[in-house]
């Protein structure tokens, strides 16, 4: 583990963290229509920006102008690579345009020299559940084909701006959130689409997002060979509650969506399975030879995951449901707590695809109060170390091959899935509440230097 080669560091979103939502050019994503919610009340997506409403991607905490302070912490903290995401609306502001927006990319060139500055390793996702509004409301988002051709373009002049500054690329962050088929609001931001939820829509604009995967993968390495572009999958770990097999059973159907897209990404085609699926569904695909072949070349070079949660299955009447684990414990937002599912998802995903592994999401979310300038979060601490320790197993004991682990929310930031800031993951506290009101201001908790010297031993620094 005392390698250069493996990267500890933290991950960010450009909608979670820069703000400056209309500055510089850059136009409105669909992130900046969707409120504020919580864990009793959902976030609403609004088809425009309300005056009287409280968007909070709009400032989010100011990362825009405030990255060269954030940088010099995580760079204290020893971080070796930084994963963050492009804005495509910084780039290309509607998403058709056919040239770019200069000062988008030169925020981004001045970032990626921020991070090259300190050593840092720059890891960026291409698109973060950000995509311009406009594609969504004009295009219904990746149901229409011609948005592939707009986000290669994007993608495009991201690789040819950027070819001497990244070498790490995410194609489209967490694909598989698509799927989660009772959660409207995960489709709106994943792939654009507001008008119909219909499952046949979902899953074709799903393949639509494969397609353009494969493409800028293809078209990636042919301006620089030596880029590494991989997929993103948030991963989660099924258990049969019995070894009844009826519960085994069960569970074994509900992976099957789980490596749906990693199946296509990884090897370049549905399974069999999947395929069995659409017939008993009376899913057609529109799927031309011509994408057959684009995703068997456009094949991803690493499976970056997002690790939280696992669950556990059991069949019933009605088909596989999720139940309780009595083994495992829950956070302050009710999530699975069970660091050996990490161990286990990476052997899994080793096993299937044979591909090296990337963790660029891992945390815990907390309610958190500022004491004395700081905040003793020794269960972030705990939780951390006791992942990173199954991570070190699956890598040492079971000859899992594994680039880094970026660590979610470095800083306190927005939450994705309620847009609250007291959902809180960092080893930065942001002075800065669910209403957008505080000083901003930065301030390290215990976990901070607890992972500076993780880092340092890890490097072997005395």
């Amino acid at each position: 583990m005392k390698s250069s080669k493996f990267y500890y560091g933290g991950a960010l979103a450009a909608h979670q963290c820069e703000g400056a939502w209309d500055l510089d050019g850059r136009g409105p994503s669909v992130m900046d229509v969707i409120t504020v919610g919580s864990a009793e009340k959902p976030r609403e997506i609004h088809d425009h920006v309300h005056p009287d409403c409280f968007y909070p991607s709009h400032e989010a905490i100011d990362f825009y102008h405030i990255y060269k302070e954030d940088i010099a912490l995580f760079a204290e903290m020893g971080f070796t690579a930084l994963r963050v995401s492009i804005s495509w609306t910084r780039i290309y502001p509607r998403g058709d345009e056919e040239e770019p927006n200069e000062k988008g990319l030169q925020f981004y060139d001045d970032l990626f020299d921020e991070l090259h500055r300190y050593n840092i390793e720059p890891v960026v996702t291409l698109v973060h559940n950000d995509m311009p509004l406009y594609l969504s409301e004009t295009y219904d988002g990746f149901f229409d084909k011609r948005v592939i051709g707009y986000y290669i373009r994007y993608c495009r002049t991201c690789f040819e701006r950027y070819k001497n500054k990244v070498r790490y690329w995410i194609t489209i962050n967490e694909i598989n959130n698509m799927l989660v088929f009772d959660y409207p609001l995960l489709q709106f931001v994943s792939a654009g689409i507001h008008t119909n939820t219909d499952k046949a829509i979902i899953y074709q604009a799903l393949h639509n997002q494969f397609v353009a995967s494969a493409l800028a993968v293809i078209e990636g390495h042919k301006i620089n060979p030596n880029f590494k572009i991989g997929c993103m999958s948030s991963y989660v770990p099924y258990y049969s509650l019995t070894s009844d097999p009826k519960d085994v059973e069960a569970t074994a159907k509900e992976e099957l969506m789980q490596h749906y897209c990693l199946d296509v990404m990884c090897r370049g085609d549905y399974s069999a399975a999947v395929y069995k699926h659409f017939d008993e569904e009376g899913i057609a695909l529109d799927f031309s030879d011509e994408e057959r072949q684009i995703l068997k070349e456009g094949r991803c070079d690493y499976i970056s995951f997002s690790y939280y949660i696992s669950k556990t299955v059991k069949a019933t009447a009605h088909g596989p449901e999720v139940t309780e684990n009595p083994y495992l414990e829950r956070s302050d937002w009710g999530w699975v707590i069970d660091p050996v599912g990490l161990r286990i998802s990476m052997n899994r995903m080793y096993e299937r695809y044979q591909l090296p592994l990337f963790i660029v999401e891992c945390g815990i979310g907390l309610n958190e109060q500022l004491e004395n300038d700081t905040v003793n979060d020794t269960q972030r601490i705990s939780y951390l170390s006791a992942h990173l320790e199954q991570m070190k197993l699956a890598i040492e004991e079971d000859g899992v091959p594994c680039l880094g682990f970026l660590s979610w929310g470095p800083i306190d930031l927005v939450s994705a899935s309620t847009g609250e800031m007291k959902k809180r993951y960092g080893y930065i506290y942001v002075d800065r509440d669910n209403e957008g009101h505080g000083s901003n201001k930065r301030y390290r908790k215990a976990s901070f230097d607890w992972y500076k010297e993780y880092i340092r031993k890890e490097y072997g620094h005395e």
